[in-house]
């Protein structure tokens, strides 16, 4: 299947647009999402207890900065980080979700949770856009029913780690098959539940080794055969910083590096901590692909 699809044409320029209630969000150029995680261990919110002036100071900066979208998250998934009970999960999303909406009631805001009922409170409450679920709803059973229920778009993220503690999953032979089997066939059940807006993501370091995420990146265009916007999100990823011999503060330009490389491979959207960086490297992609992405 792998090698066929290799003959299809990725469709560079479709021009996608995904509807969240009654907002158009247009895709026709490639997107920023500016992560907000209101975490002790944050990139983008410097600060132990997260107070509403550290959550409004950094929102104003990615705005201002040119995000197109901010991704809200409450619970780290990054390697070592402690289990969040869903109670914890729900004060510090609301507080940074709150602040969002009195800040720039229209900003296009997507949370990044893998629970249900966080997702559901989040809809009903914040008009919450966009649902982000780092475990494709592995790990929730009732994630495809809300997202569908609520007609809300849908980030699809391959992982293989079958619990948020991080146990793996065992690999497959070949990792972009592996990734494009369960994006296809999670993308037909929410499609068969009435989901019609999905954005797919390869999940980069999500269980993979250095070298099948290189081998992801490489090999992007291959989801575009999906019909789906793709997002990258390698921002400051140790795929990035550990071939390096550096940490994740020092990847600034690993990450603005393989931004530029996931754009020419086909993404649509990049997820990054730092926006302006990012902004200024698709300018540069556009200048480069103008037939791409036509005005």
């Amino acid at each position: 299947m792998r090698e066929l699809l290799y003959f299809c044409e990725p469709n560079f320029g479709t021009m996608y647009s995904i509807r969240s209630g009654s907002r158009l969000i247009e895709l026709s150029s490639p997107q920023v999402m500016g992560i907000l995680n209101v975490t002790p261990d944050s990139f983008s919110v410097h600060c132990s207890s997260c107070s509403e002036e550290d959550v409004q100071s950094a929102v104003i900066g990615l705005l201002e900065a040119g995000a197109d979208i901010i991704d809200v998250g409450g619970y780290s998934t990054r390697p070592g980080a402690a289990e969040v009970s869903e109670e914890e999960e729900w004060d510090r999303v609301s507080t940074a979700l709150r602040v969002i909406r009195k800040t720039r009631k229209d900003t296009v805001v997507s949370l990044d949770t893998f629970r249900s009922g966080i997702a559901e409170r989040a809809i009903a409450e914040y008009g919450v856009d966009i649902i982000n679920d780092v475990s494709g709803g592995q790990w929730d059973a009732e994630m495809f029913d809300v997202v569908s229920c609520a007609h809300v778009p849908y980030i699809l993220t391959h992982t293989r780690w079958i619990t948020p503690s991080q146990a793996l999953a065992p690999a497959g032979d070949d990792v972009v098959s592996e990734v494009l089997h369960f994006l296809e066939e999670r993308l037909d059940r929410l499609h068969r539940m009435g989901v019609a807006d999905v954005i797919v993501d390869p999940g980069f370091g999500l269980g993979k080794s250095v070298e099948e995420s290189y081998t992801l990146l490489r090999e992007m265009e291959v989801f575009r055969t999906l019909h789906c916007p793709v997002l990258a999100g390698l921002s400051r990823k140790s795929m990035l910083f550990k071939p390096l011999g550096i940490g994740p503060m020092e990847a600034l330009n690993a990450t603005t590096a393989a931004n530029m490389l996931a754009l020419s491979h086909g993404a649509d959207i990049l997820r990054v901590h730092d926006v302006r960086e990012a902004r200024e490297a698709m300018r540069i992609y556009e200048l480069t692909y103008p037939e791409r992405h036509p005005a």
